[in-house]
């Protein structure tokens, strides 16, 4: 039971909701606590209550306390003001919801859509076991950013190699919930697209709209919002009398006739039953009467506007009759921001000063047409969106509009400009103008005379949002300045971004077109070194990045690019190749990006794809340090590290892991200090990803975990934690930190069922890592989990004798099935190809030794010799092979020597084998310690040297 384990107030929060099936990332959001606490937490739970896994785990959790929610807490806004009436409403919707999928309330504005639909979701709430979430469209004016405000709502990020829709529909695959989409009147179309996406892959999620119109999808359901009842105990008369009385009106001195009577010349609108209320104070009901009669304030505009909309304008139009000219036209200037704004931005925006407009705006709150919020900003001032609407209305009819859009559009821009010096709380500032930078973008970006303003702002979005993490916006926003841009030179530089983005989003496809593009700009202005840059980048990407794509490029394909590139951009040959003479085109950074093409591309056709390295290592090396070469006297620190990548893949496929290792430390060396830009960011988590293999393959764990860290810590993979911890597991069940394996399991297990369990390749060797661990724990179910898991994902040939066979072998030399050992590493090295085997080949060689002595083979002297050359300056394989001697030779005293070996190189769970090994009662507690069961093997007792 869990009352007899001793756990912490904390675990215990932790451990109930891991009961309600809520994700690590839920549970930090409830509990304002970090994910890695959360991970930590839970890999302590799995422990102390020796649950295999989540599941059994979640099967431990007491029942919820009687004080708190048993299933995840709605997020609904909160009401400022009390739910009036709508009885017959509420239980007419809430039917629908139950057996509809996708249920939109259409009505008017200021009907009370968004009150109704709110206050369903509160009592629907119980029946969907994973929660309502609320997302308000308002702010949204491009159909391309509904996934993004629904993930915003949500609390999640976008998933590499996927769009935002694709995100949140990963998201939601498994759940049942009730979202709730508020205002899709402005993005009807995208909407439905998005719906489309979302109920298809989603089957228990169900949708309530809220629209002015329909969303004309097939599988609607529509419910049309009608007034409030004017007849008997009316729910209007009852709304009046309440927002009355917060005024100052009392109740029991109303007379309800006379409130009725307005109330059905106001129609039963909702917005407009509360604006008339919100004046009772200052007019009185004979006031209101009078002002409701007259037709100039009941009908101004009222011809010309749709029939559903005039009650509203109607309300509307009589509180602007009320204001003074200036503070009609503060309120119709202010209608261009979408999102609260302070008096300051309403000053610079409307042309007036600050103090005065600060006075206006306190007026036009004091009369309910704008919504005071205080933030850490200070006063912020919010018009809801049907009067912000009236005010755009207005704006047009005054021959204004234009104008505010272009006062708008320029603070936009200084906005953006100042947000580009980052500061501590920039992030904030950047979420509180975000909604009006895209919405004054999307105004000038369809009007010529403003293209260079808008072309300057997709610039700056397109950088902010970059470093925001919302990539997919950030890609977006790079190719919509392309668009916009001045002259196809500009064009071609956005492009470039677009793709470098494209890569941090692991998206090689996009990469590949964007670089084309670039190219085919960069020739439309002129710039023949710079299309030759984009063509050979493109072809290097084919082969550097074929693991992103869903569309390879053929290798025809990308030679046909790489010649194209070469003739303007090479001066010198390589091989026989003919130099070309234009001395027009002599481009430093053409030159390096060919050379690095020709290094990834031609290597790949003519020489390691046909077969395992054997002439071709020479002539690869040399292509490698050329390219090398040309990009370091370039100067650009990208161009090197890129050209380093390939000389790394040259090193290892010559069989160098010392160099390889030497080569990847450069590249983190030249990267470690650059700025957070997206080539530079997708270069960095690329050199930090080799760094860490490189290290391991070299037996410099330490090394290897202190770069998979960084890697794993990384704010641009925070949201995809499968992808961050991948490496980290690797190197830590390698070294045998149990503890860190099963709390880094956790979140990348959570985080890969939160991205829909995408097959990937490079996730396959920390799942491999993981099923280990828990071999060597005796834990043979969540074994199982991780082996199935492992048959989900792509199988490359490094799992048969790279990653594979090294955790194959750790574990049945732990078990004491050498033979088997032996089996599974038959192959000599020699035959394994080593650009498939560098990063484990010194693994390989040491663990297969240990195992032919251990098995009795008869040939096991020759291997520890041979191995012991093979691996000759590798901490880790070293120790091993000399205990594999030490094995051999029946040498207790030299066995026990190599635990201080392993020890420092950071491997402690080889330093408790030996010590096992030996006999040594030392080994039994310290295998205990580190969560893992006894060696089967039989302890070594003899003590002298030789045989």
């Amino acid at each position: 039971m869990v009352a007899e384990v001793e756990i912490s107030p904390r675990e215990s929060e932790v451990l109930e909701l891991v009961g309600a099936h809520l994700s690590n990332a839920e549970i930090a959001a409830r509990l304002f606590i970090s994910v890695r606490t959360v991970e930590s937490h839970v890999s302590s739970l799995l422990r102390k209550l020796e649950a295999p896994d989540r599941r059994a785990l979640a099967r431990r959790a007491p029942e919820p306390a009687s004080t708190r929610p048993s299933r995840p807490a709605s997020v609904l806004p909160a009401p400022l003001t009390s739910f009036i009436g709508r009885v017959r409403e509420r239980a007419e919707l809430i039917e629908l919801v139950k057996t509809s999928r996708q249920v939109t309330a259409v009505g008017p504005g200021g009907v009370g859509k968004t009150r109704l639909a709110s206050a369903v979701a509160a009592e629907a709430a119980g029946a969907y076991a994973d929660g309502v979430w609320f997302v308000d469209l308002v702010p949204v004016t491009d159909a391309g950013m509904i996934a993004t405000a629904v993930a915003g709502a949500l609390g999640l990020g976008e998933q590499p190699g996927r769009d935002m829709t694709a995100s949140v529909v990963a998201a939601l695959a498994d759940r049942h919930a009730l979202l709730v989409l508020d205002n899709c009147e402005q993005v009807v179309d995208g909407v439905a697209l998005f719906l489309e996406r979302l109920l298809a892959a989603c089957p228990r999620v169900t949708v309530l709209a809220t629209s002015r119109s329909r969303l004309m999808v097939p599988f609607e359901r529509v419910y049309p919002v009608p007034p409030l009842s004017l007849d008997g105990e009316s729910d209007a008369v009852a709304l009046f009398l309440e927002r009355a009385a917060s005024v100052g009106l009392p109740l029991d001195l109303a007379p309800r006739g006379q409130i009725a009577a307005i109330c059905e010349r106001l129609d039963g609108m909702a917005l407009a039953i509360e604006l008339a209320a919100a004046r009772c104070p200052t007019l009185g009901l004979d006031g209101i009467t009078a002002a409701l009669s007259h037709p100039l304030r009941m009908l101004t505009g009222g011809s010309r506007a749709d029939e559903r909309h005039r009650s509203v304008r109607a309300a509307l139009d009589w509180s602007h009759a009320l204001l003074e000219p200036a503070d009609r036209a503060l309120l119709r200037r202010v209608s261009v921001f979408v999102a609260p704004f302070t008096a300051a931005a309403a000053a610079q925006v409307t042309g007036g000063q600050e103090g005065i407009v600060a006075d206006g705006l306190a007026r036009l709150a004091e009369q309910s047409l704008l919504v005071v919020t205080a933030s850490p900003g200070g006063t912020e001032y919010r018009a809801l969106e049907t009067i912000r609407q009236y005010g755009t209305e207005r704006l047009d009819e005054a021959g204004e509009l234009d104008g505010a859009r272009s006062r708008h559009l320029r603070w936009c821009l200084a906005q953006a400009a100042g947000l580009a010096v980052t500061g501590p709380d920039w992030r904030a500032r950047f979420d509180l103008v975000a909604d009006d930078l895209r919405a004054a973008l999307a105004w000038a970006a369809d009007r010529p005379e403003q293209r260079a303003d808008a072309y300057e702002l997709a610039g700056h979005l397109a950088e902010l949002t970059f470093t925001r993490n919302l990539t997919g916006e950030s890609q977006r926003r790079y190719e919509q300045a392309a668009v916009l841009a001045p002259d196809p030179a500009a064009g071609a530089s956005m492009l470039r971004q677009a793709a470098a983005v494209a890569g941090c989003r692991t998206i090689g496809d996009d990469m590949y077109r964007l670089r084309r593009a670039a190219a085919d700009a960069a020739r439309a202005s002129g710039d023949s070194a710079g299309a030759a840059t984009d063509l050979a980048s493109a072809a290097t990407i084919a082969f550097r990045f074929s693991t992103m794509f869903v569309r390879l490029p053929s290798r025809e394909e990308a030679l046909a690019l790489l010649f194209e590139a070469r003739e303007p951009a090479r001066d010198e040959p390589i091989g026989d190749e003919p130099a070309n003479a234009d001395p027009t085109h002599d481009d430093p950074a053409a030159r390096a990006a060919v050379a690095l093409a020709e290094a990834a591309v031609l290597t790949d056709a003519f020489g390691a794809a046909q077969g395992p390295p054997g002439n071709a290592v020479p002539e690869t090396i040399a292509r490698a340090e050329h390219a090398v070469e040309l990009a370091r006297r370039t100067g650009d620190p990208l161009a090197e590290s890129a050209a380093l990548d390939a000389l790394t893949g040259a090193q290892s496929w010559a069989g160098d892991t010392f160099a390889t290792a030497a080569t990847a430390r450069r590249r983190i060396t030249l990267l470690s200090s650059l700025p957070n830009t997206p080539a530079g960011t997708h270069e960095l988590i690329d050199a930090l990803a080799i760094a860490t293999e490189a290290a391991l393959g070299a037996g410099d764990v330490p090394a290897a975990r202190r770069w998979a860290r960084q890697l794993a810590d990384h704010p641009s993979l925070a949201e995809v934690g499968h992808r961050a911890t991948c490496r980290l597991l690797m190197v830590d069940a390698l070294a045998g930190d149990v503890e860190e394996v099963l709390t880094g399991s956790v979140r990348f297990l959570d985080a890969w069922r939160r991205a829909g369990s995408p097959s990937r390749t490079l996730l396959r060797p920390a799942v491999a890592a993981v099923a280990m661990i828990h071999g060597l724990r005796g834990d043979r179910s969540a074994r199982r989990e991780w082996l199935g898991i492992l048959d989900e994902l792509d199988t490359p040939p490094e799992h048969t004798y790279g990653y594979g066979a090294v955790f194959d072998a750790i574990l049945l030399l732990h078990r004491g099935q050498a033979a088997q050992a032996l089996e599974r590493t038959a192959p000599e090295p020699r035959q394994v190809w080593k650009w498939v085997t560098w990063i484990w080949h010194h693994w390989y060689v040491a663990l297969r030794t240990e195992a032919a002595v251990l098995a009795g083979s008869p040939d096991a002297r020759d291997r520890v010799a041979e191995a012991r050359d093979r691996v000759a300056g590798n901490p880790v394989a070293e120790a091993l092979v000399e205990r594999a001697q030490a094995l051999l030779d029946h040498d207790r005293e030299r066995l026990l020597a190599t635990v201080a070996a392993f020890d420092t190189a950071g491997c402690p769970y080889q330093s408790a084998r030996t010590l096992a090994l030996a006999g040594d009662p030392r080994g039994t507690a310290a295998l205990s310690n580190l969560g893992l069961a006894p060696t089967a093997l039989p302890a070594l007792r003899g003590t002298s040297a030789g045989t």
